[in-house]
C-alpha cells in the first residue's frame, strides 16, 4: 500500500511539474487592431490571431482587441513600448506625426498597382529592414506587413482622370494623402471615417478616400455616391503587425519564425478574400444599372503618380529617415520598371 501511495504521489508531482512547465512555455499576448469589431478586416485579423496557438506549437496565444479597446488608434505604439499592449495590427501612417518617414512608407500614394508589388518591396526591396529601423527606436519590432488592398474611390460625380479632381471636395486623411490630392487640384478635408457617409449624403463633400470597394458598398457609400473608381488609383495602406521588441527578443527562434511565416500567409489570404468580395460587389453594381464604375486609363494613372512622386520628394526633406525611405522606395520602383 505504501509503495502504491508513493507511486501515486510521485506521479502527481511529475504531472504537476509537467503541467507547470507547459504553462510556463505558453504565453498570451494582447494585440490591438486599428479596425472596429465586425469590420471585414478585423474578422480576418481574428482568424490570424486564432491560428497562432497552433502555428507556435502551443507556445503563444494572441488575444486581438478592436480599435480603441485600450488606447486610441494613434497611441498603440506608445502603449506597446510601455507594456500596456504587447502588439498591434495598424496602419503605419498613424505615427507620421512622430516621423514623416512613417507616412511615406505606409502609403506612398500612387506607388502601388497591386498588393503583390508592395509585398515584394517589403520582402526583397529593403522595406522590412526600413520598417525595423523606424520602429525599433520606439521599442517595437516589425514582424510583417499586410494590406486590405488597393482602395477604391468613392464619388458622387464622374471621375475619369486627374482633370476631374480639380476643385473636388473630398475627404482624405491628413498627411501625404491630403497633400497629394491638393497638389492634383482637389480640395481635401479631414473627416473621421464615421462622418463620411453623412457628409456625402448632405453634400458637405463630393468624394472620399475611404477603403476597398466591397467595404465601401457594405457601408452604403454607393447609395449616395454612385460613381466609384475601381480599381483604385491612389491609396493602398501598409498595415503593420508589430510587437514589443524586448518581448520579441525573448521569444524562441521557432516562435519568431512561426510568427513571420503566419503574417506572410495571412497577408495573402486577406488580400485574396477582400479581392473576391470586391469583384462580386463590382459585378452586382454593374448589373444593377444604378452605379457607374469608372476605371482610369494607364495614362491618367501615370499622371497621378507623377504628381504623387513630386510630393514624396517634399516629404523626404522633412527627416533623415524620410529621405532614406524615399531613396530605397524610388530605387526599388525604378529597378522594377514601376517608375521612370
Amino acid at each position: 500500500m505504501l509503495k502504491s501511495l508513493t507511486t501515486l504521489a510521485l506521479a502527481s508531482v511529475i504531472g504537476a511539474a509537467l503541467g507547470a512547465s507547459a504553462l510556463a512555455q505558453e504565453m498570451t499576448m494582447k494585440f490591438q487592431s486599428s479596425d472596429p469589431a465586425g469590420n471585414p478586416n478585423f474578422v480576418l485579423q481574428q482568424g490570424w490571431a486564432k491560428s497562432i496557438m497552433e502555428k507556435t506549437g502551443g507556445k503563444l496565444a494572441i488575444e486581438l482587441l478592436p480599435v480603441e479597446s485600450i488606447v486610441a488608434h494613434n497611441e498603440t505604439q506608445d502603449a506597446i513600448a510601455g507594456g500596456i499592449l504587447d502588439g498591434h495590427i495598424t496602419d503605419t501612417s498613424y505615427f507620421s506625426g512622430k516621423d514623416p518617414a512613417f507616412g511615406l512608407i505606409a502609403n506612398p500614394v500612387g506607388a502601388w498597382s497591386s498588393p503583390q508589388e508592395m509585398f515584394d518591396f517589403m520582402a526583397n526591396g529593403g522595406g522590412k529592414e526600413l520598417m525595423n529601423e523606424l520602429v525599433e527606436p520606439y521599442g517595437l519590432h516589425f514582424i510583417g506587413a499586410t494590406t486590405p488592398g488597393l482602395e477604391a474611390f468613392v464619388s458622387k460625380v464622374p471621375l475619369d482622370g486627374v482633370a476631374d479632381l480639380k476643385g473636388l471636395k473630398l475627404r482624405a486623411p491628413e498627411g501625404l494623402v491630403q497633400q497629394v490630392f491638393a497638389a492634383a487640384g482637389a480640395a481635401p478635408v479631414n473627416l473621421p471615417g464615421s462622418e463620411v457617409f453623412t457628409s456625402l449624403d448632405k453634400g458637405v463633400i463630393d468624394a472620399a478616400d475611404y477603403t476597398v470597394y466591397s467595404s465601401n458598398k457594405s457601408q452604403g457609400m454607393h447609395d449616395v455616391a454612385m460613381h466609384p473608381v475601381y480599381p483604385g488609383f491612389h491609396s493602398m495602406p501598409l498595415v503593420e503587425i508589430s510587437m514589443n521588441k524586448a518581448k520579441w527578443d525573448a521569444l524562441d527562434d521557432d516562435v519568431k519564425t512561426a510568427l513571420e511565416e503566419s503574417v506572410v500567409e495571412f497577408a495573402q489570404s486577406q488580400v485574396a478574400a477582400l479581392a473576391a468580395l470586391d469583384l462580386a460587389a463590382v459585378a452586382e453594381d454593374k448589373a444593377g444599372g444604378k452605379i457607374t464604375v469608372h476605371d482610369w486609363s494607364a495614362e491618367e494613372r501615370a499622371k497621378f503618380r507623377t504628381i504623387a512622386t513630386g510630393e514624396w520628394a517634399k516629404v523626404a526633406e522633412r527627416s533623415d529617415n524620410a529621405k532614406k525611405v524615399y531613396e530605397v522606395l524610388t530605387t526599388y520602383l525604378k529597378e522594377n520598371g514601376l517608375m521612370k
